[in-house]
């Protein structure tokens, strides 16, 4: 007759895992002989304290994804395809070299952004924006000059609106990047959009 192993619940797996890790850390510790046993007690209930903190916070976690899926999976699709439909995204006319200090160097690239959406109308689109800086007349090896890359949580600081017009605004430090701005460069923009996943790429030539 075979004999089945109990099985451990949640939170017996939860005691046992912390009883293994207090049992190795005190093992540690009196092997190195270096602090006194009223110390060891103390440092084994911190780290208790921590791991049970931990495995709290990653149950609500949990419980708070479960929710948003919920949501997600019960709304129709024509809803979600309603929030917008990112079709490319334009580089504007304003994108170029400044000199911030007013020292007569020009140190600063400012790109202007325009995601544009199926209606033709410019919308403030979450996702990640990668900007290189490009010398087509160098070689091959010599011809990118820089590579930048902002994340969705900064992107949508940088949204920014006139009385002419609305984009994202992003600025890079060029400083020690170009030699001049004498000669045409380019500038290629990739943006991935987080609601659709597509990927839209698009280059300008900054003139002298």
């Amino acid at each position: 007759m075979k004999i089945k192993k109990p099985k451990l619940n949640g939170y017996r797996t939860v005691q046992t895992i912390l009883a293994v890790c207090l049992l190795a850390a005190a093992g540690c510790e009196n092997i190195g002989g270096r602090i006194s046993p009223a110390e060891q007690i103390q440092i084994l209930r911190e780290e208790k304290r921590q791991l049970t903190r931990q495995i709290e916070q990653s149950r609500d976690q949990n419980e708070e994804l479960k929710k948003q899926l919920e949501v997600l999976s019960g709304l129709p699709a024509e809803k979600l395809e309603n929030l917008y439909e990112l079709r490319k995204i334009k580089i504007t006319r304003y994108t170029g070299f400044y000199d911030k200090d007013n020292d007569g160097t020009k140190e600063t690239l400012i790109v202007y952004i325009q995601p544009i959406d199926e209606e033709n109308d410019i919308v403030k689109a979450t996702g990640a924006v990668d900007v290189q800086l490009w010398d087509l007349n160098r070689n091959n090896g010599e011809a990118l000059l820089g590579a930048w890359r902002v994340e969705p949580d900064e992107l949508k600081k940088l949204w920014f609106a006139t009385l002419i017009t609305i984009n994202y605004r992003l600025t890079f430090d060029v400083a020690g990047k170009i030699e001049s701005t004498e000669e045409p460069l380019t500038v290629r923009v990739t943006f991935t959009d987080y609601l659709s996943g597509r990927v839209f790429t698009e280059q300008k030539v900054i003139e002298p």
